[in-house]
């Protein structure tokens, strides 16, 4: 892994990783599910330790449905304000909840806010986790800047191999969710097929 995000992998094959971050959450993360199952595709889940302690039927159901669970720490901690030792106690929690509690250890990491500096980059790499980013930045979903504009501005960004970024966790996300229940069918119409973080590095050789 190079110390840079992976925002999109190089590929042929007409296939696209969706992420959620924050979860999981008992409102819309079932809704997230439901729609991908309705189109018989797959998910990443960048859920965090505590939302799993919080909420561990659903973090498991996820699991269950072949989804796959991405590690974004135990707290949503801002990882480049850490010292080393707090760093790896973020991600290691994370990694012991997440595998407990799913049955599945994480193989792919999220940073909250994206946000990483070059100790947390070598905290990631001694660990051999590729490090998550995503193409679709600018649809904002997390600011809830209208469902119509969160579909708009992730749309443009499909193609073979991105990484588009969501979130199922924290706050209203009402709109994330009318925007992915259009999406996904969009896509799949486009004859995408709807896979996980890790099946998507795998099509790159990552």
């Amino acid at each position: 892994m190079s110390g840079i995000l992976i925002n999109e992998v190089k590929t042929s094959k007409k296939a696209i990783a969706i992420t959620f971050d924050d979860g999981p959450n008992p409102v819309y993360t079932p809704q997230v599910l439901e729609i991908f199952s309705e189109h018989g595709s797959k998910a990443t889940f960048f859920m965090i330790g505590e939302q799993i302690n919080a909420h561990p039927d659903m973090a498991r159901r996820a699991a269950e449905q072949g989804h796959e669970i991405g590690n974004h720490t135990y707290s949503h901690a801002k990882l480049s304000e850490l010292n080393r030792q707090d760093c790896v106690k973020e991600i290691a929690r994370n990694e012991v909840i997440t595998e407990k509690i799913t049955g599945q250890k994480p193989v792919v990491f999220r940073p909250p806010y994206l946000d990483y500096s070059e100790e947390t980059e070598s905290v990631i790499q001694e660990k051999g986790y590729p490090m998550i980013g995503a193409l679709n930045l600018g649809a904002r979903d997390w600011e809830q800047p209208g469902a119509d504009f969160i579909f708009n501005e992730t749309v443009k960004w499909a193609g073979n191999g991105s990484i588009l970024i969501f979130h199922d966790g924290y706050g209203d996300r009402s709109q994330t969710i009318e925007a992915v229940r259009k999406l996904v069918p969009e896509l799949k119409a486009q004859n995408y097929e709807l896979v996980t973080v890790s099946e998507l590095l795998r099509l790159s050789g990552c």
